[in-house]
């Protein structure tokens, strides 16, 4: 029996109820396949990075969960690489867009399910790779990891790529002088809008948080992304990007100290 919804998750099912009513043509784009495709990669970009891993440890032929997958855009892509894709999201709106995009672009074997990642409805190791995207940072992190271990096979992997900060540098972000300040003159430069795709209850995964997911997994690798893209400057400038990348590269040890955003791969933990 699938479990009653908790506040926070009643408050996403509303949010997102209304996004995807503003967001209908989503049903009609197609899904970008350049960051599978052979070519020059974006070395600096966690995105990139992340599908990286995904195409390093392959998933053709894989049974791939994409939790939260919104209006399915990776759930799409992935099923590119011929991977057995199941998807699931907290919102039967953004679902219902997700399907009639998945069949219009041809893609009708992508499993798609309204459910919470907290609660799922898949039977024990029935899967080989789980791919967090900008999710965790949306539910009770414990409670979906357990159900991951779960249902990921022995030796499967799960991979993400996710919003993060590190607490003490929350702490400034939260002050007043940023949040009231700061923040809403620099909001329209940096998401390109001046009502960014943020819900009400979302916030970035913190160092212990982090080590949660780290915990779930064998030999778990990250990456750290964002010392000032994303804070101070769009995504969209490439150049400074690059630099900001090779800043966090040099880092070192201090990177987690500093970063906005965690890739990470690593072996699910089944005992």
């Amino acid at each position: 029996m699938p479990q009653a919804l908790t506040e926070r998750q009643r408050h996403e099912q509303e949010y997102h109820r209304g996004f995807a009513l503003s967001h209908s043509e989503c049903v009609n784009q197609d899904v970008a396949q350049n960051i599978i495709s052979p070519g020059p990669r974006r070395w600096w970009n966690a995105f990139w990075s992340m599908y990286d891993r995904i195409l390093a440890v392959g998933v053709a032929g894989k049974r791939v969960l994409t939790p939260g997958c919104g209006f399915g855009e990776d759930a799409i892509r992935i099923s590119y690489l011929n991977a057995k894709v199941s998807a699931f999201d907290l919102s039967p709106e953004v679902i219902g867009i997700a399907k009639r995009r998945a069949a219009k672009l041809g893609q009708r074997d992508v499993d798609f399910r309204v459910m919470a990642s907290e609660s799922l409805e898949y039977p024990d190791c029935l899967f080989d790779l789980v791919l967090f995207v900008d999710i965790l940072h949306h539910v009770d992190i414990p409670a979906a990891m357990r159900e991951v271990r779960r249902v990921l096979k022995p030796g499967g992997m799960v991979i993400g790529d996710e919003l993060y900060t590190y607490s003490a540098v929350q702490c400034v972000r939260d002050s007043r002088f940023i949040a009231r300040g700061v923040y809403p003159l620099m909001r329209h430069w940096i998401y390109g809008s001046d009502t960014p795709y943020i819900t009400e209850d979302e916030r970035k995964i913190n160092e212990n948080e982090f080590q949660i997911i780290r915990d779930s997994l064998v030999n778990c690798e990250a990456d750290y992304f964002g010392m000032l893209e994303g804070r101070l400057f769009p995504n969209s400038m490439t150049w400074a990007a690059r630099l900001d990348r090779m800043a966090m590269r040099a880092a070192g040890r201090i990177a987690p100290f500093l970063a906005g955003r965690v890739v990470f791969s690593g072996e699910v933990r089944k005992s």
